[in-house]
Parts: structure tokens; C-alpha cells; sequence
């Protein structure tokens, strides 16, 4: 599909709004996300031991806010900043976490695409899932450049994503794979709507490519976590 035929930044607005509830169960509001759960905890653990001292996290693309909360379980002390597209999800993201008594310093609704970032406030930054929605390489750019700089030095930035793969082959195998993975959660009809959505709502890169753009934009110790199918997760540090 081409590019002038996804679905709008407002489209993908409304769709969001309609799902909250989906998105508020930290078990199954990503079922169609390959390995979610596993990222989720790979991310909160990590996070834990690398930053135990870290003390603000801008959460973009926060959904219902699964994320900020198992991260600011393990570290209470964040100060948070929640950017969504959809004011119903940030609303029930800032809903839940103040429900645990963690702070949400800001929430901004704005495309990440589009959103000011502050200067050097971060000791992390996670975008889970939300990324995929950029439309050209040079949103990818322009928004990693962002990120960096919003980071403090020291500070980590924390990645994961629907990907597609250079070797076409591979391409199709792995997509034959995700396939699977979703009729043997529901069924034929409900992977052919995952696929459709992806078609018209999602533009994933190749993880070489957001690999050299970290590298580019200036993060180091770049690791791959996690990498299954068609999703993959990977962390980056701003040189200290």
C-alpha cells in the first residue's frame, strides 16, 4: 500500500479512542503483539537494574499506560510524562498510575512526528509499539534525533516495534510465521483484520535500519533484547 493511502493522524486518533479498554489489561491489550508480555518484563527489569536511581521517564505513545506503571512499580520514585495521541488514553493512563500513588508530571497529546520535546529532562524514554506509525525514514530521523536530545547524558532510550525485513524471502516467511501466531490465537478472520490494520495503519522498518539511525543520531551500547517474527525490542544510551 502506499504511503498517501494510510489512514490519517486523526483516523488513527479516533481508533485509539475507541479502544482504551483493550488497551487498560496489562495481560491482553497486546495480544497481537508477538512476545509482548516478555518485552514488558524485559524492559521493567532492566530498566530496574541499569537506572535504580533514575528519576523522570517520558513514556511516548503511552496507551492506558501498561508500560509507565510495571516500570514505576519497580521505580516508584519516577516522575513521569505520558504523550499519547489520544486524550482518552492519557486521561486513563494518568487515571491508573495516580491510582498507585506514582506522580505524572505532564501529558501531552500530540503525533510524535509533530511534538516539542524538552532539552536534556529524561533519564529514559520508552516507546513501545507506537513508533510504527511514522510514515517516512526521515519521521524515523527526525524523531530519534528528538529523543536524544530530550535524554540526559547516561540517560536510555528504549524501543520496541512492529518490524519488516530487507530480504523479501525472509519477509515472507516471517509474516507466514505472524500468520500462524494469529489464527492460533483466534482464527483466520480475526489475522486477516491484524493484517488489513497493519496495511492501512502501520509503516515499520527494517531493525539494520533503526539500528544505523540510532547510531547516526549518536546513541551507543545499542542491544538488540529481543527479536521474534515481525516484532523486535532494543535499548540505546546517550554517551555520558
Amino acid at each position: 500500500m502506499l504511503q498517501s493511502e494510510k489512514i490519517s493522524i486523526e483516523e488513527l486518533r479516533c481508533q485509539f479512542d475507541a479502544d482504551v479498554d483493550r488497551f487498560s489489561n496489562e495481560q491482553t491489550g497486546q495480544t497481537s503483539s508477538v512476545d509482548a508480555p516478555l518485552i514488558l518484563s524485559l524492559f521493567e527489569t532492566s530498566i530496574a537494574r541499569i537506572h535504580p536511581n533514575a528519576q523522570r521517564l517520558l513514556d511516548i505513545g503511552c496507551g492506558a499506560g501498561n508500560f509507565s506503571l510495571r516500570i514505576t512499580r519497580k521505580l516508584p520514585q519516577l516522575k513521569l510524562t505520558l504523550l499519547d495521541l489520544s486524550n482518552k488514553m492519557l486521561q486513563k493512563a494518568k487515571e491508573r498510575l495516580l491510582m498507585e500513588n506514582f506522580t505524572v508530571e505532564e501529558t501531552i497529546q500530540s503525533d510524535i512526528a509533530q511534538a516539542e520535546l524538552p532539552n536534556e529532562k529524561f533519564d529514559l524514554v520508552v516507546a513501545a509499539a507506537s513508533l510504527h506509525h511514522l510514515r517516512t525514514q526521515q519521521d524515523w530521523k527526525n524523531v530519534f534525533e528528538r529523543i536524544y536530545c530530550s535524554l540526559i547524558p547516561g540517560g536510555s532510550f528504549w524501543l520496541s516495534d512492529l518490524i519488516r525485513h530487507e530480504n523479501e524471502t525472509i519477509e515472507l516467511l516471517q509474516k507466514e510465521r505472524y500468520a500462524e501466531y494469529l489464527c492460533g490465537l483466534r482464527d483466520r478472520t480475526y489475522q486477516q483484520q491484524v493484517f488489513e490494520y497493519i496495511d492501512r495503519s502501520d509503516t515499520p522498518e527494517t531493525l539494520p535500519f533503526l539500528i544505523r539511525t540510532l547510531e547516526n543520531t549518536g546513541f551507543r551500547q545499542i542491544d538488540i533484547l529481543h527479536k521474534n517474527i515481525v516484532f523486535a525490542a532494543l535499548v540505546a544510551v546517550k554517551p555520558l
